[in-house]
């Protein structure tokens, strides 16, 4: 009998997350890309004392930044208006506007998050390097500069590189395309970007996708992310209740 990885609903997908998990938040930074039904979930789940990992912090509230125009942009903040995070480790976790600082801004400030900033190329090879095995890794990025505080450093060729460890995560909330009930994933624009590496870093990763297929359903050299990554997979409705059609 085949596997399916098929749950039935967001709540039951993200039943699970705990207190003080490491949870991984896929996208880039803009609308497309994000698993914005399994936040809106986690949110209403309520675990506290989240670490959430990602390319951002949020940055499309309060600016509506990479979303249509008209519809109410859901990212990380809605987590951390909730009082449900207490550590970020991004790379941009400001908003992307100066004047309008996001909600991680203002916790930031207030003491009630901590923050570990990352390097773009580095997180994403510190996510890579867990999905393989890899304990740490060399790199210049960040070399000589703040970010390099307390971490051991070597001379490569004259250079020198830092060392960074391997980013694991309890859980990881991703989006794709489209995945078969095997767990196979297609993605799609932006989603080709921190949502891979992510799945293959957490312990559980949970697949918001456009839709689901059969076994068979997708062409063998067209999956981007293989099941034996993805443990859980949940379909996105076309369109939300009040008519309400996300990116």
């Amino acid at each position: 009998m085949p596997i399916d990885k098929t749950v039935n609903n967001f709540a039951e997908a993200v039943s699970d997350i705990s207190d003080g998990s490491v949870v991984m938040i896929g996208g880039f930074g803009g609308a497309g890309g994000m698993p914005h039904l399994l936040m809106l979930a986690l949110r209403d789940q309520g675990s506290r004392n989240l670490t959430i990992v990602g390319n951002t912090a949020g940055i499309a509230a309060p600016t509506g930044f990479g979303w249509p125009e008209g519809v109410e942009p859901i990212d990380h903040a809605v987590l951390i208006e909730n009082g449900q995070v207490t550590k970020v480790i991004a790379s941009f976790p400001v908003s992307g506007s100066v004047s309008r600082p996001n909600a991680f801004e203002t916790g930031f400030r207030a003491g009630e998050i901590e923050l570990e900033v990352v390097p773009q190329g580095t997180l994403a090879e510190r996510m890579r390097a867990a999905g393989a095995g890899i304990a740490a890794f060399y790199t210049p990025t960040a070399a000589g500069t703040m970010l390099a505080e307390g971490k051991e450093s070597r001379m490569f060729g004259g250079r020198e590189y830092v060392l960074e460890e391997a980013l694991h995560a309890d859980f990881a909330l991703i989006r794709a395309r489209t995945a078969d009930t095997l767990g196979n994933l297609i993605y799609k624009g932006t989603s080709r970007t921190f949502n891979p590496p992510m799945a293959a870093a957490a312990r559980v990763t949970i697949a918001e996708v456009d839709e689901i297929v059969e076994p068979g359903g997708i062409d063998p050299e067209r999956v981007d992310t293989p099941g034996i990554y993805i443990q859980r997979i949940v379909v996105r409705p076309p369109v939300l209740e009040g008519g309400l059609e996300l990116p």
